[in-house]
């Protein structure tokens, strides 16, 4: 065997022309000989050292000459909501260096998804190709099964995983923004089963496909998958399946939605690392590595998908076919020209989007797996296309002169990285994918109706099974003025549910959404809607919780009932504001109120953050906004009456108001970002109209607190009281306010309102007819004038 890395063509590239030289893939399956419950750390080693070992040089020699190191993240650090139940490394990549010998200059920690190893592989090579490193590893490991294994154990018995570790480490952070939007999480769509089964059911109907014909296909494609996963050693489930078999269900495979049943998805419990060795040429030269392991990465792509709910269409990604288009014209061959390839399957429309776009057959003799797939070889968490590529390599060496494609996939369809592979000496490319994203980012985008109501037409759907089978109908859809909308069935509605997991094609009929504070819900017409949830006007009611409220004539006092926690609010309380405020909205005899806080500390200091442990739940709140007042469209007007502190949603509170009277002891801040929040909506878009963007800016980032005399001369506060005399004032200011035609103040804030939101609000100013088409259906206006001129008090009427 040669030890001169120069095959034909290769003396004449550059010398830091970037080559993979080593593969190692390790593994462990529970209760099988050789087990040893590694941690995820300790297999990585371990593959770390096959990866060295492959490379046919001295192994200690290159790990001693690595001077990068990139750790794939682990599942369970995927998120802020992810937590390692038997703890884990803090700094893994230097970790898993310190277990090898090696003593890299820089570490790096790469971001969640399964498009990270490929995409971190092609970023290596352009590194090596810059001269900016000469020999770098990537790796990745998982140990899911024996985590969950050991975690249920008593805590004596249970391995300690953590461990620090001191070194730099440049952590990527998740990368997940807009994988999971807030109408999702609302919505249950958050688990990725859920929103693949959306796409599988759009691509379909799209084919115009039967519920059991398509089942089918997705069997006959996934039997194949794990014909390949039994022949592998590394495999967390090498059993051959029958197509029949992954479709039917039964006790050990069970329906977990419409589309899937459980030996269809991806496969996450398992024990599984993977790493590869990159060098340059000069570097595998000078290791002594044989010609016969340097493998090119003859083309690469990267690109990325635009968020799921504004997708022109569901069924489809054309970033990904895209991006393996991309990568195969770099290298200049076609997929014919394949010898093998690793379609990333987490779910069946992964693969089956790539063969939709380049008309690849799903059942292409050459296999479109070199693994088994993630439901059979196994999904180790953002990991999965280190193992694609060790076999890729594996592969084309066999092969001398072939090339072999991976691809790999992160989020829901979302961003996508292709490698193309040879023995072939290829000279290192840079990207050339911008105009590329450019032409998809340009692409028209589906606008998003937040708020849904009306009828639509239904675009896709889910039907989620819990453990006991208990339904859950996740719908998306078209309101008939072309917004998307994502909807709940109705809890206990049968007829919906029936009709998405019929036989019957679903898609293109008719349904009926309408928006709760809990989220848009749908149903198969609005009188099963109004049955339902029906449409009550809100009412007073003599007691609440945690507000204490007093009507007056025409005057509603609201006081915030919780002094012992600063007013701070809690769901609940939130909601009895929301329902206050929705029947003061509605009760034609109440023309003004004053909001206040119960004691003499405080008006409120926002959320009750003893309730608040994860920002997850702001989503809880009503759709009318903080306290039920921020996002309200006001049409009377509401006095905020500040004794004390008016901090973080206290001030957006305040905001919300058209008055504010405060007393003299009266503050307000915004102390969110100190524990890692933003302020409310409520304040970024309101403070700066107020008080302008210098003090609104340095009240947000800083959270400088302002006194009541720079808060009235900033023009956020309307009056000052002496202390504690806040209410008393607002009293005041309400007589003033309902000696006056309701009419016209309703009319005159409307109008202030609307020049708020208008762009162009200057350009209301030659438009006094809107004003006066709201004073002219009404007799205050005629009323007000007669009474003036007969000297007399003016009768106004309730609207």
């Amino acid at each position: 065997m040669s030890n001169e890395v120069s095959p034909a063509g290769a003396a004449e590239l550059p010398p830091q022309t970037p080559v993979i030289v080593g593969v190692g893939q390790v593994s462990e399956r529970i209760g099988e000989p050789g087990y040893r419950a590694l941690s995820a750390a300790d297999l990585a080693a371990a593959a770390v050292r096959a990866a060295a070992a492959d490379t046919g040089g001295d192994a200690e020699a290159v790990l001693a000459a690595l001077d990068t190191v990139v750790a794939i993240r682990a599942f369970d650090d995927s998120s802020a909501f992810a937590r390692a139940a038997l703890g884990a490394p803090d700094n893994v990549a230097r970790a898993v260096a310190g277990r090898v010998g090696a003593r890299p200059g820089r570490a790096t920690l790469g971001p969640t998804g399964g498009q990270g190893p490929q995409q971190l592989l092609t970023e290596l090579c352009g590194t090596i190709a810059d001269g900016k490193s000469d020999a770098a590893v990537l790796f990745g490991a998982e140990a899911i099964s024996t985590v969950r294994s050991l975690a249920g154990r008593p805590a004596a018995e249970r391995p300690d995983f953590g461990e620090h570790t001191e070194g730099s480490l440049e952590d990527r952070g998740y990368g997940i923004e807009g994988m999971t939007p807030a109408q999702a999480v609302l919505h249950q769509m958050v688990e990725p089963l859920v929103s693949y089964s959306v796409l599988e059911n759009a691509r379909r109907a799209r084919l115009g496909a039967s519920r059991s014909e398509y089942a089918r296909a997705m069997g006959a494609l996934f039997s194949r998958f794990s014909a390949v996963a039994a022949r592998n050693p590394h495999a967390a489930a090498p059993v051959e399946r029958t197509a029949a078999e992954l479709i039917e269900e039964s006790d050990r495979n069970r329906r977990v939605t419409d589309v899937y049943t459980r030996l269809l998805i991806a496969r996450e419990q398992v024990n599984q690392s993977a790493a590869v060795v990159i060098t340059s040429l000069a570097a595998a030269r000078r290791l002594g590595i044989p010609a016969e392991r340097t493998v090119f990465l003859a083309g690469h792509a990267d690109l990325t998908e635009r968020e799921l709910l504004a997708r022109p269409d569901l069924s489809r990604s054309p970033a990904a076919v895209a991006a393996v288009r991309c990568a195969l014209d770099m290298a200049g061959v076609t997929v014919e020209d394949l010898a093998a390839m690793d379609l990333y399957s987490c779910f069946p429309i992964a693969v089956f989007n790539i063969c939709d776009g380049l008309g690849l057959d799903p059942e292409d003799p050459r296999g479109l797996t070199v693994t088994g797939g993630l439901p059979y070889f196994g999904g180790p968490g953002n990991n999965y296309s280190t193992h694609g590529i060790a076999e890729i390599v594996a592969r084309v060496r066999d092969r001398p002169g072939s090339h072999g494609m991976v691809v790999a996939n992160g989020g829901i369809l979302s961003k996508h990285s292709v490698g193309i592979y040879t023995t072939t000496p290829a000279a290192w490319r840079p990207a050339r994918t911008a105009t590329v994203q450019a032409e998809l980012n340009d692409a028209p985008e589906v606008p998003v109706a937040v708020h849904a109501d009306g009828w639509g037409t239904l675009e896709s759907y889910v039907v989620k099974f819990d453990r006991d089978g208990s339904p859950v109908g996740i719908v998306l859809g078209r309101l008939d003025d072309g917004r998307r909308f994502l909807a709940n069935t109705l809890e206990g509605d049968s007829a919906l549910i029936d009709a998405l997991t019929g036989d019957d094609q679903a898609i293109g009929g008719r349904v009926f959404v309408r928006s709760t504070d809990a989220g848009n819900r749908v149903a198969v017409d609005r009188e099963r809607m109004d049955e339902r949830l029906g449409h009550a006007v809100p009412t007073l009611r003599d007691n609440y919780s945690h507000v204490r409220v007093t009507r007056s004539e025409h005057i509603l006092e609201v006081t915030i009932d919780r002094p012992q926690a600063g007013n701070a609010l809690n769901a609940e309380a939130q909601r009895e504001l929301d329902e206050i405020f929705g029947a003061f909205q509605h009760d034609d005899d109440l023309w003004v109120a004053v909001l206040s806080g119960a004691g003499d500390e405080a008006f409120c200091v926002g959320h009750d953050l003893d309730e608040l442990a994860s920002p997850m739940q702001l989503l809880g709140l009503p759709r009318s906004g903080f306290g039920g007042l921020v996002a309200r469209e006001l049409t009377k007007p509401v006095i905020a009456a500040v004794d004390g502190r008016a901090d973080g949603g206290g001030l957006e509170l305040v905001l919300a108001c058209q008055l504010v009277v405060a007393d003299d002891a009266a503050s307000f801040a915004l102390p969110d970002t100190g524990f890692g929040q933003s302020p409310g909506p409520g304040v970024l878009v309101r403070l700066p109209r107020t008080v302008g963007r210098a003090l609104a800016h340095d009240m947000i980032v800083t959270g400088r607190r302002i006194d009541a005399a720079e808060a009235v001369a900033a023009g956020l506060v309307a009056r000052v009281a002496p202390t504690g005399k806040a209410v008393d004032v607002a009293r005041e200011m309400a007589a003033d306010i309902v000696a006056r035609s309701p009419v016209a103040i309703r009319a005159a804030l409307a109008f202030m309102a609307r020049a708020d939101r208008d762009t162009d609000p200057d350009g209301l100013l030659g438009r006094p007819a809107d004003l006066l088409d709201k004073l002219i259906p009404h007799r205050d206006p005629v009323e007000g004038l007669a009474a003036r001129r007969e000297g007399r008090e003016p009768r106004w009427r309730r609207g």
